[in-house]
């Protein structure tokens, strides 16, 4: 196809997959008379939610009639998933067209692949001066991509954990690091800072951004969420308090990913959005390869009646709160596990209690990936782990009973093949 074409000529720029750095960006953008200076965006940063608060987020402005533009990575299923302009996702021409002129202005430079997309996303999104854009940070913020925005309406601070840790030197592979290199350069605008997974975190957050002039809104203190019934949960911040429709997603990590939307949306005054739009979007929330259950297709014919959910958790952090999930459904549990081979793999799995088993799985076309027969040696203190070649004899092999649940999880990638599979 041509687009992986393109794509293939562009990871061939630069000679690493990431290089942190804002010099190669910058001096794109610079021939492409700096796009960025043009756009209104909310800025994403954290760890883990990004991509379920941007959804969130993304519905309720829908309801109150913005145009949107949102960039995110990576994508599930294909890369046209990385660029919504105008509340629809990039067709394949318009892509190629796209990538191909951005290449052209590029003119063979030395540049990573991510940075071409960036400056691609940045140069159409200025087409669009009066939508507004939803912008993901990937890895540490301060020397990503995205990070060449000279102003934002608001800079929303997901769950922070330990992740990529392998892109920081040994001595510096902290919590702490971590948050410095997310939050130490936000812009001066709002910044709504989620519920975090310890106090600690939190208070790290505080420090780093003490001497930021920018209107905070901290979870529990600013802003917070309480479960009502199966129907409805209640939402509050100086604004006053909504009674608000549970999405119509699994997990109760979701209602603070909502409230987190909510909160930054509420606080970005000239946005001017109402509790009715809140109230709309919610139910129409759609979250890709985060606890989805998959309710048809190829895998699901082989699972029948069992319930077969697909997860991208791949990091502790992720780990914790899908066990969290996990812990609150009465029946076996049995888990399909694949794995970028950077992840800190036994802490990961360390999160899940009371599983029945396991089964490690190759990510197909994933050349970073760790083998899943490589996976279940180093898992081999679970009691009950097996290997299999691919999803397809994983599921097959599993002895379900009526009710046990199937979790394909490890791996945003993982998550994207077998959603291509189904």
């Amino acid at each position: 196809m041509k687009i992986q074409k393109i794509v293939s000529r562009l990871q061939k720029l630069h000679p690493k997959e990431i290089d942190l750095s804002l010099d190669r960006i910058l001096n794109l953008c610079k021939k492409l008379d700096n796009p960025q200076d043009k756009i209104n965006a909310i800025s994403v940063i954290g760890t883990n939610a990004k991509y379920s608060t941007i959804q969130a987020a993304y519905a309720i402005l829908k309801e109150a009639k913005f145009n949107c533009n949102i960039y995110t990575s990576p994508h599930i299923k294909k890369i046209n998933e990385r660029f919504i302009f105008n509340n629809k996702e990039i067709n394949d021409d318009e892509l190629s067209d796209l990538l191909e002129e951005v290449e052209k202005i590029n003119d063979n430079n030395p540049i990573t692949f991510f940075e071409m997309l960036t400056a691609a996303y940045f140069y159409k999104a200025a087409d669009y001066p009066n939508n507004l854009n939803i912008i993901e940070t990937g890895l540490f913020h301060r020397f990503d991509a995205t990070n060449i925005l000279k102003k934002n309406l608001a800079s929303i601070i997901t769950s922070i954990g330990l992740d990529h840790l392998d892109w920081l030197p040994k001595n510096e592979q902290t919590i702490e690091k971590i948050i410095f290199e997310k939050t130490s350069t936000l812009l001066n605008s709002n910044i709504i800072i989620a519920k975090q997974s310890s106090k600690e975190i939190s208070e790290n957050i505080k420090k780093t951004i003490r001497n930021n002039k920018s209107n905070k809104f901290f979870f529990n203190e600013d802003y917070s969420f309480s479960s009502g019934d199966s129907n409805f949960f209640y939402y509050e911040d100086k604004f006053g308090a909504i009674k608000l429709p549970n999405p119509n997603l699994n997990g109760q990590f979701q209602l603070e990913n909502i409230s987190t939307a909510v909160a930054a949306l509420r606080s970005i005054k000239q946005l001017k959005i109402s509790d009715a739009h809140i109230k709309l979007g919610i139910p129409k929330i759609h979250s890709i390869a985060r606890l989805q259950e998959i309710t048809e297709g190829k895998l699901k014919n082989l699972v029948k009646e069992n319930r077969l959910i697909i997860d991208g958790s791949h990091n502790p952090l992720g780990a914790k709160v899908l066990n969290n999930y996990l812990e609150s459904l009465d029946c076996d549990k049995h888990v399909i596990l694949g794995m970028m081979a950077n992840k800190d793999h036994q802490k990961f799995i360390g999160y899940f209690k009371n599983i029945t088993s396991i089964t490690t799985i190759d990510i197909p076309n994933q050349p970073y990936s760790m083998k899943g027969k490589d996976l279940k040696i180093k898992l081999k203190n679970f009691k009950n782990i097996e290997h299999k070649e691919n999803i397809f004899e994983a599921i097959r092999s599993i002895p379900v009973k009526k009710n046990d649940l199937i979790l394909i999880t490890g791996s945003l990638y993982l998550a994207g093949e077998v959603l291509n599979l189904n």
